[in-house]
């Protein structure tokens, strides 16, 4: 008889996650939704004047701006906007000048 390993759900309310302060950024928050296969999903607030450090992409990247405006390498994303990176691309100095809410979906 075999090993069979179901596949796994992670349910979160985003509403009752708490923010946590970035680690690498002053001004910016995250509320971790999940980790998967590789993958992790999170929102992210970009409090005015925010800059996130120049960093390379170990795998794809994908963000979804919900509120505000963002500067990625040159775009400006405001909500409705999405911005795909390809594993290897460095986004450089990520910044929001009036604030930001945005769903951020990476490799780990």
């Amino acid at each position: 008889m075999t090993a069979r390993q179901e596949a796994e759900f992670t349910f979160t309310d985003s509403n009752t996650a708490h923010w946590q302060d970035s680690k690498f950024a002053a001004g910016v928050a995250v509320k971790n939704l999940g980790k998967a296969n590789g993958r992790a999903m999170q929102l992210v607030r970009f409090e005015p004047g925010a800059v996130f450090p120049t960093h390379r992409h170990d795998g794809p990247e994908f963000i979804f701006m919900l509120e505000g405006e963002a500067i990625q390498n040159g775009q400006v994303l405001t909500a409705g906007w999405a911005g795909v990176a390809e594993t290897g691309t460095a986004d450089v100095l990520f910044r929001s000048n009036k604030g930001c809410l945005f769903l951020l979906c990476y490799a780990v």
